[in-house]
């Protein structure tokens, strides 16, 4: 009975341990969160620029200092 015993705690432990792993691989990334994508130092000052985050001299500043 005690090895029986064992292996079912080892089995429903693994179970569960991959059921949690499953989930969170599958519904715990935002939209936001692509794999391989993140944007460019250029990228983000176009977005805060578009937002309004930065006025458009500190956008100009920014895009100069950047493709030099």
């Amino acid at each position: 009975m005690g090895w029986w015993m064992l292996f079912g705690g080892v089995f429903w432990v693994l179970l569960i341990g991959t059921l949690v792993y499953l989930f969170s691989s599958a519904f715990g990334r935002g939209a936001g969160d692509a794999p391989g994508r993140s944007e460019t130092p250029l990228e983000v000052a176009k977005r805060r620029f578009a937002a309004g985050e930065i006025s458009q001299e500190e956008y100009e500043r920014i895009r100069e200092t950047l493709l030099r």
